[in-house]
């Protein structure tokens, strides 16, 4: 838990100093840096979704990993 917490403090301080140096407004490197964060856990929740999903469908169907397309060499 404890790294979690710095992981995320770590997050928020780096993308309100980013936001800072780009825009010299605290107000928007604070909403960017309270916000982004907030979007992105959105989004590895529904990543994680997804790809559950796709764990399901290969043990249902016995393919434990997708064939190799000479595009995805």
């Amino acid at each position: 838990m404890l790294k979690t917490l710095t992981f995320t403090a770590m997050h928020i301080t780096i993308a309100f100093t980013i936001v800072y140096v780009m825009t010299g407004s605290v107000m928007v490197g604070g909403a960017v840096a309270l916000i982004e964060p907030l979007c992105n856990s959105v989004g590895y929740f529904l990543h994680e979704r997804l790809w559950e999903r796709v764990r399901r469908r290969r043990a249902r169907t016995g393919h434990p990993r997708p064939p190799l397309t000479p595009a995805a060499v």
